[in-house]
């Protein structure tokens, strides 16, 4: 199928939400200011990003029609199979992006390379037209990655580009039973994280990282190792687990794939939340009741990569 439209998705500048929360510019900046903040590194950013989101329309219209989508109304948008996505953000845009593409083309843009590491980020606004040739001429390269999935047994389901989480809303320990390779035991932690290859580098490095330093605190020598997950594979962490009469601490993390699956049921009176890509807002409720299943998602996503 041809490819006939492109859809941008941005995200607000952190300059643009808080002119939204304050009204004004001036207002922003007092607010910053009286609190010892750099308000120039706001306008900075900003100024950086209109350059970048510039220069791809600018070159953008040469090649195909556009319009440009705000992620707030992503997941309310209908993508058509004729469409081809760009998005120009953070890597966290890209995550959230991908769980409403439907398996389009996507291709990420990087707006300002000293600031964000862009590891879901391959192209720049000098490139990026390269991808978007390579995809209206139905030869391009793309990696395929694979969701996570959290399916509850009321049938709703929840799809994650890079992690999952599931626990508590707030500050309070989350109370659930973990099946996991025939072993069941009764938990309290402080929730868990379920990772595919994609997050790995985000969220899930971040635990590495903890453990990594808490341990080097008593044993010398240690060479920190992040997780590598292979394409099908996810890999669930339990955080802070407590050991008490009642709740273990046999099973704080493991591997998922097409073979084996995790299951928490919640014993949480209220306040049980799962997550997905860090974005609070995007949950299902996990309350007393509530039956988990995680593992892989069918749905892929197809991230454009630089043509050979």
């Amino acid at each position: 199928m041809s490819i006939e439209y492109a859809i941008i998705v941005k995200n607000k500048t952190r300059l643009e939400s808080l002119i939204e929360r304050f009204n004004t510019k001036a207002q922003a900046r007092f607010y910053i200011e009286r609190l010892g903040g750099d308000f120039a590194d706001y306008e900075a950013e900003h100024e950086t990003f209109q350059i970048a989101l510039n220069t791809l329309q600018a070159r953008l219209s040469r090649i195909i029609k556009y319009k440009i989508v705000e992620r707030v109304y992503v997941p309310s948008f209908i993508f058509s199979e004729n469409y081809i996505i760009i998005v120009i953000g953070q890597d966290g845009l890209v995550a959230n992006t991908a769980k409403y593409s439907r398996g389009l083309p996507m291709v990420a843009v990087n707006p300002d390379k000293k600031r964000f590491d862009g590891v879901l980020l391959p192209f720049n606004t000098a490139d990026f037209a390269d991808g978007v040739e390579s995809v209206i001429s139905g030869n391009y390269n793309a990696k395929t990655m694979r969701f996570a999935e959290a399916r509850l047994n009321d049938g709703q389901r929840l799809l994650a580009f890079n992690d999952l989480f599931i626990g508590a809303s707030s500050h309070i320990s989350a109370r659930y039973i973990i099946s996991y390779n025939s072993k069941v035991e009764e938990q309290s932690s402080s929730g868990l994280i379920v990772s595919t290859p994609a997050g790995s580098t985000g969220w899930l490095s971040s635990v590495f990282n903890m453990a990594y330093g808490i341990t080097g605190l008593f044993e010398k020598n240690l060479l920190l190792k992040q997780p590598r997950l292979n394409p099908d594979e996810l890999l669930f962490a339990v955080r802070e687990p407590f050991q008490s009469i009642r709740s273990q601490i046999g099973i704080t993390s493991g591997l998922l794939n097409q073979d084996s699956i995790l299951k928490l049921e919640s014993l949480m009176p209220a306040h049980g939340v799962i997550f997905s890509d860090g974005i609070e807002s995007d949950f299902l409720t996990f309350n007393s009741g509530a039956i988990a299943t995680i593992g892989l998602a069918q749905e892929t996503a197809n991230l454009v990569t630089h043509p050979n």
